[in-house]
């Protein structure tokens, strides 16, 4: 497997994503592909002493700033390091792209150079949460905070397909996030989700609330990019705070 790294988009230059890229090639065995200011980007590997051959350089001469839109990006940074790092997976160079920058410029890149699975009309932000027996897919976490029934059942099939693919769960079980467990809960939108999402080939267990996505219960969690948003800040505030509680405590 050979990894994209966009190695300019980090909040500290290139050499921690550089470090991170020589862990993974020597504990995973993975290829990778530094994308980014070939001089920046040798100095550094020379700096830090990276020889594995494993890990090779793709020059981009433009950065993504953190500031910077997506519709700017699209239109003025085609020649970027996120920009090149994922045509290299549309290319099959890479089998996958990761980035440490700028969120909306991954995702119009994405959006642009691979395009969307079919009958899926946005992309999403998703995350995988732990769970009392693994984990789960949540999304959207974000990219998409007004949302139509129709969009909520696209994120339950991307979300299946992530599930299958990659997690090896031949039939993941897809829960919509929700205030309630029964069929009549929600608001007018989550409650035609619900509607399609029933009829739907996905393995719908129905609703699921807040407390039960930790559970393990479901495999995708499905929900707006408002709420997945504010419920991922909210998990990681909590997890915070006791974390520097039990600090105290010893």
């Amino acid at each position: 497997m050979k990894i994209a790294v966009d190695a300019m988009g980090g909040d500290h230059g290139p050499a921690p994503v550089i470090e991170g890229a020589m862990q993974a090639a020597q504990e995973l065995g993975v290829g990778i592909i530094l994308v980014g200011k070939e001089d920046e980007l040798t100095a550094a590997c020379r700096k830090l002493n990276c020889n594995d051959t494993r890990i090779t350089i793709r020059h981009a001469p433009q950065v993504v700033e953190m500031h910077e839109s997506p519709a700017a990006v699209a239109r003025k940074k085609r020649d970027s390091s996120i920009w090149v790092a994922t045509e290299l997976v549309k290319s099959g160079e890479a089998d996958a792209v990761v980035s440490p920058g700028n969120t909306g410029a991954s995702m119009v890149a994405s959006f642009f150079v691979l395009g969307l699975i079919k009958g899926v009309e946005r992309p999403a932000i998703a995350t995988m949460l732990p769970t009392l027996t693994g984990s789960a897919i949540m999304l959207d976490v974000g990219a998409n905070v007004d949302c139509s029934a129709q969009h909520l059942e696209q994120f339950a099939l991307m979300g299946n397909e992530f599930a299958k693919h990659v997690y090896a769960k031949p039939n993941p079980r897809v829960g919509l996030l929700s205030i309630g467990e029964e069929d009549s809960k929600g608001n007018e939108v989550t409650k035609e989700a619900f509607k399609l999402l029933k009829t739907s080939p996905l393995n719908f267990i129905g609703n699921v609330e807040g407390r039960d996505v930790y559970s393990g219960s479901a495999d995708v969690v499905v929900c707006d990019g408002f709420i997945g948003n504010v419920a991922l800040k909210i998990s990681e505030g909590v997890a915070d705070v006791i974390k520097k509680l039990l600090m105290k405590e010893l």
